[in-house]
C-alpha cells in the first residue's frame, strides 16, 4: 500500500506518542493550526485589496474564518472511531440531500445547487466532499489490503452516482473534486498501476461521450481553454484578462493595494475565482511563491498525520482529505494562470466565501482529530 512503504522510509520510533502536550490532550494540532492562521491572514489582506478595501466584505469574511474554526475545533473533539461509525450514515444523508436537489433545490444563476432549510442555504455536494472519502475509507478498513479488482469496481457507483448528479446540477468544478476525493483513497488503499491504467483508458474512450452531455458553456469553456483568443471580449475575456494582471505584476508585484486590473475592474470574479491573479498582479512572482509555500506547509502537516495515523480508516481519510486540498488549490491556480480549463473552483482560504471554507475546517478538524486522538504506547 502507498502509505505503507512511505511509513517504512520515514519510519518515527514508537514510544514518541507516550509524550503528549496540552494541545494534544484538547485535541488541537498547533502546527496545523498555525499553518492555517498564517493562510488566512494572507487571504484577508488579498481579499481587503481586491474588494477594493471593502471593510464590510472582510468583515463578512472574518465571520465566516472565526466560525469555521470553532466547528475545526468542534470536530476534532470527535474520535476517528465515532466517525468510522458515523461513515454510513453520513454517505446516505448526503446523498438524500444531493437528489433532494433535483427536485426542491433553489436555482441560482442558472444552477440548481442549493438547498434552503430554515434560515439555512448550503449546497449538499459540498459534504459529498467528506462523505465519498470517509465511506470508502470505512468500506477498505473491513477488508484486506491492497484492494482487488472487485472491491475496487464495488467503489465505482459509491463515487460516480454523486458525481454525476452534481455535474447535472450543474457543477463541473464540484463534480471534479468529488472524483478526486473518491479515487484518491482507492489509490492509498493500493490500487494496482494495471488497474489505474485500465480505468484511465476506459475514461479516455469515454471522453467523446463526455463531450456529448456537457452543457454548452462548458463545452466553450474547453475551446476557449486552447485558444482564449478566438472570443477574446466573450468566452475567452476572463482568462485574458487574468493573464495580464499576474504578468503584470513582474517579479515583485506593483505593491499592496496598487493593482489596477481588479480595481478598475478589468479582472472580472476579483474576489473569487480569479482572486490569485490579484495576488499575481500586487505581490509579483514572489508573493506568488510565498502562498505555494503557505499551502505546501499545510500538505506538508496534511501527510504527515497520514503517515502516522494508527489504523487503516485514518489513513486513508486523512489522506484523501489531505489530496483533495492540494487539488482544490492546485486546479483553481490552475485555471488562473490558463494552464487548466475554468471549472469555477474557489482558492481555499483565500478566495471570499463562506460554504466552501467551512467544509475545508471540518476537514482539517477531522485531521486533527487522527493526529490527537492516537493511543498512548509503551515500551
Amino acid at each position: 500500500m502507498v502509505i505503507n512503504y512511505l511509513k517504512q522510509r520515514f519510519k518515527k520510533p514508537q514510544n514518541d506518542l507516550r509524550y503528549r502536550s496540552l494541545w494534544q490532550y484538547i485535541h488541537i494540532d498547533i502546527i496545523l493550526v498555525l499553518c492555517l492562521a498564517l493562510l488566512f491572514i494572507t487571504g484577508l489582506s488579498i481579499l481587503y485589496s481586491a474588494s477594493n478595501q471593502s471593510l464590510n466584505t472582510i468583515e463578512k469574511q472574518a465571520l465566516h474564518v472565526g466560525f469555521a474554526f470553532i466547528v475545526m475545533i468542534t470536530v476534532a473533539q470527535i474520535p476517528p472511531a465515532t466517525l468510522q461509525r458515523w461513515a454510513p450514515f453520513i454517505y446516505i444523508v448526503s446523498i438524500s440531500l444531493l437528489i433532494a436537489v433535483l427536485v426542491i433545490g433553489h436555482i441560482s444563476k442558472g444552477a440548481q445547487r442549493w438547498l434552503t432549510i430554515g434560515f439555512l442555504r448550503f449546497q449538499p455536494a459540498e459534504l459529498l466532499k467528506l462523505a465519498i472519502p470517509m465511506f470508502l475509507a470505512w468500506y477498505y478498513h473491513r477488508i484486506h489490503l491492497p484492494i482487488s479488482t472487485k472491491t475496487a469496481l464495488i467503489s465505482l457507483p459509491i463515487i460516480l452516482i454523486p458525481v454525476i448528479i452534481t455535474a447535472k446540477q450543474p457543477d463541473l468544478g464540484t463534480a471534479i473534486v468529488l472524483l478526486i476525493a473518491g479515487s484518491s483513497v482507492l489509490f492509498l488503499a493500493g490500487l494496482s498501476w494495471r488497474l489505474i491504467s485500465l480505468l484511465g483508458g476506459i475514461l479516455i474512450l469515454c471522453l467523446p461521450l463526455v463531450w456529448w452531455i456537457m452543457y454548452d458553456y462548458q463545452r466553450q469553456r474547453v475551446l476557449t481553454f486552447f485558444s482564449p483568443d478566438r472570443d477574446p471580449l466573450g468566452k475567452g475575456y476572463h482568462i485574458i484578462q487574468s493573464k495580464i494582471a499576474i504578468g503584470s505584476g513582474g517579479l515583485f508585484g506593483k505593491g499592496w493595494l496598487n493593482g489596477t486590473q481588479s480595481h478598475l475592474h478589468f479582472l472580472p470574479e476579483h474576489t473569487t475565482d480569479f482572486i490569485f491573479a490579484v495576488c499575481g498582479e500586487e505581490f509579483g512572482f514572489i508573493g506568488c511563491i510565498i502562498l505555494l509555500f503557505l499551502y505546501t506547509l499545510v500538505i506538508a502537516r496534511g501527510w504527515y498525520i497520514t503517515l502516522y495515523a494508527q489504523d487503516t480508516f485514518s489513513r486513508l481519510l486523512a489522506g484523501s482529505i489531505t489530496l483533495s486540498f492540494f487539488v482544490a488549490f492546485f486546479v483553481n491556480m490552475g485555471m488562473v494562470t490558463g494552464i487548466l480549463p475554468v471549472v469555477g473552483l474557489p482558492l481555499p482560504f483565500i478566495s471570499y466565501g463562506g460554504s466552501s471554507v467551512m467544509m475545508l475546517m471540518v476537514g482539517f478538524g477531522i485531521l486533527m482529530s487522527i493526529q490527537t486522538h492516537k493511543k498512548l504506547m509503551t515500551t
